[in-house]
Order: C-alpha cells, then structure tokens, then sequence
C-alpha cells in the first residue's frame, strides 16, 4: 500500500545519534528546455515531466508517471545530489492526484488475489482488468491475470500476458518472487514449455545467480 499522503515527503523511521538520513519517497519533476522550429520560426518550450521518487538505504530509484498519473514503466537510480540538483519536489500533486489513483490499484489488485484465491476467476479478472486500465505495466496485475486464465485453460489469453510479463523488468524483482515462482510452475503445469524456457532464461538474466532457477531451466 502507497504511503499516506502527509507522510510521502517526510523521513520514514527515528532519527537519532545513529541514524540522521531522511528517506525519500514522493512525486518530484523535472524541466527540459527544447527548441521548436526553424530559423525566424525557432521558439523555445519547457517540457516538464513528473517522477516518483523512492529511496531504499543508500539507493534512490525514480520512476516516470504515466499519462493516469501513476509510476510506471522502467526505473532507474539517481543520486542525491542528482535529485536535489535537478529534480523539484510536487507533494499536492502527489497528494491530490497521484497517491489516489496508487491506492485504487493497490485496492483492485488485493480485490482481485481475494477472488482467485477463491476460485472465483470472472470476479478476479474484472478487478485486474482495473488495475491494468490505469496501469498495463503493473507486475502483481499482469501476474493475477495470467494465472486466472491459466486456471480458466484460456491459453491464448495467457499467452498474451506472458509476452507482456517477460518484457518487464520488474516481474523478476524480489518482491515479487512468490508470483514470479507461481506463475513458472503454472506455465509447465498447462504445458506451455516454450514459453516457461524463455521465461526462465529471462529470469536468470535479470537475476542473481539462483540455483533454482538453473534447476527449473
């Protein structure tokens, strides 16, 4: 679940004599100055573009919105004097606009695990299908959604997924071992065996060296 909307942009944990970093998590924007045009006609324009900013320890990621107003896409890790040099912070933004639309995904992706867990497979799809309208890059959607159709054997509905899922990075992330492990051995459970190969070729190219992985290859 997103942060609260009066914590995005303050420090996270205690500070004191052994910790006195503030942890960043918020939306922040930047400003590119382009020139459009030719000759006489030549004008200039500000292009501002606006980031959701998160630090883990000493690693700060940020991620671009996209046009529903929530973080998508690929990240990439800046610097804190990168960010405080080029990045300016947009906390009503994040708090009118942004934090809203993080927790109603947040919301039918947790709606729609409910009801797979359940078996109830129409009611799941209707909720990932939610979340992927003002998101088609969330992984924990993208997941749900595949398994549903797995379980439901509509393959090519699975198949369609699965060329989604493999081209984002973030499937193969950490948080997400539990769903990645989950939708692999469904993959080689409806005997999809191509797709499951490429899958895990994909995971070990992302990943640390896993002997679980290579075991599963």
């Amino acid at each position: 679940m997103p942060d609260s909307p009066s914590s995005a942009l303050k420090p996270s944990g205690t500070a004191g004599p052994a910790q006195d970093r503030t942890d960043v998590r918020g939306v922040f924007s930047t400003q590119e100055i382009r020139k459009v045009g030719t000759g006489t006609t030549t004008r200039k324009t500000v292009q501002k573009t606006f980031w959701f900013v998160e630090q883990h320890g000493d690693s700060i990621e940020c991620q671009p919105l996209n046009s529903n107003y929530v973080p998508s896409g690929p990240k990439r890790k800046i610097t804190m004097d990168e960010l405080i040099a080029k990045f300016s912070p947009e906390p009503e933004f994040y708090q009118m606009s942004v934090y809203p639309k993080m927790r109603e995904i947040e919301q039918s992706v947790d709606k729609g695990d409910s009801h797979r867990e359940k078996g109830e497979t129409f009611a799941a799809e209707y909720e990932y299908t939610r979340a992927l309208k003002v998101d088609e890059s969330n992984v924990r959607a993208n997941f749900g959604i595949g398994l549903t159709y797995m379980e439901r054997g509509e393959l090519d509905k699975a198949q369609n997924i699965f060329d989604r899922l493999v081209k984002l990075d973030g499937a193969f992330e950490a948080e997400h071992k539990h769903l990645f492990n989950e939708f692999g051995i469904n993959l080689r459970k409806h005997k999809m065996l191509e797709q499951s190969v490429e899958y895990y070729r994909r995971a070990l190219q992302l990943t640390a060296n896993d002997e679980n992985l290579h075991m599963n290859l």
